[in-house]
């Protein structure tokens, strides 16, 4: 039975009201409800029909979801979003600008390594500037006043997002942020993380396909109180649904190798951030005493 409700005025309000009832969803409309939060500017220009095929899903799933959160029909869902887009308030397309590059890159027969080095160049810079759609100034802030409040950062990444969790851990630790490297060796992540508490953050690191550690993890802190960073390709991925904070990053995919320069390049702005905050701190606390 469909549930009744009024529907979300703006692309903000729908994209919190996905956020808050996404648990409840059936596995295919929370399928539709990832689509919607990583390619709302899709949803306003594209045709049901387009948009059903890059969602992997029958265009009448689309206007059953739309109906479960109180629109009467798909193009009322979509006008949200392209009220949205007409208002300024979205930049073009990620998906739509990715799938021009790939299409450019498998028409080339074949490429020399000065092409080869030209196509990873391009396909980066896209992540990186959409690294800045997806993380807002007030995310940062909000992310590095919980690294710098926090008695112990816990940083946990398997597998590809391994690079990306060491590099955070080095980086805090060069800081002197209490830093402790969740890296699972002999298989010991539990007992690494068995003293974090509510006083604690864990960075959770993790792209899909999720690694099971990690969501292990994000699962013990959240039973211990701590707080939750997590640094994902979707709002609601499985280590994003217990965060206190999602900081999405979406990496470009060239020839089938996926990169890591975006979620590099945000490591290191939470850190210089963080880094600069305590400077500021300090300085306030020396004012503080010399008054």
């Amino acid at each position: 039975m469909v549930q009744k409700t009024t529907p979300p005025a703006t692309a903000e309000e729908l994209r919190n009201a996905i956020l808050e009832r996404h648990g409840t969803l059936s596995k295919r409309l929370q399928q539709i409800a990832r689509y919607v939060l990583d390619e709302p500017n899709e949803l306003a220009i594209e045709t049901l029909s387009v948009i059903a095929e890059r969602a992997g899903v029958q265009p009448s799933a689309i206007v059953r979801f739309a109906k479960e959160f109180g629109y009467p029909g798909a193009s009322q869902m979509q006008r949200v979003f392209r009220d949205n887009l007409l208002s300024g308030n979205a930049a073009v397309g990620y998906g739509e600008r990715v799938r021009h590059f790939n299409a450019g890159v498998s028409r080339k027969k074949s490429s020399g390594h000065a092409e080869v080095l030209a196509e990873f160049i391009e396909g980066n810079t896209i992540a990186l500037q959409n690294l800045s759609q997806t993380v807002s100034q007030a995310d940062l802030a909000e992310a590095v006043s919980m690294i710098d409040k926090a008695d112990m950062v816990y940083v946990i990444g398997f597998r590809r997002s391994f690079p990306v969790a060491s590099y955070l851990a080095y980086s805090l630790q060069q800081v002197n942020k209490r830093t402790m490297f969740v890296d699972g060796v002999a298989g010991l992540s539990k007992l690494q993380m068995q003293t974090i508490g509510p006083k604690d953050v864990l960075i959770a690191v993790s792209y899909q396909p999720y690694a099971a550690e990690s969501i292990e993890a994000v699962e013990l802190a959240a039973t211990r109180g701590a707080k939750i960073l997590s640094i994902s390709d979707s709002l609601v991925s499985p280590i994003s649904k217990l965060a206190s904070l999602v900081l999405q990053v979406r990496e470009s995919e060239v020839r089938t190798f996926r990169s890591l320069a975006a979620s590099i390049c945000l490591a290191q702005v939470l850190v210089i951030d963080l880094a600069f905050e305590s400077t500021r701190t300090e300085r306030k606390t020396k004012r503080g005493k010399s008054t």
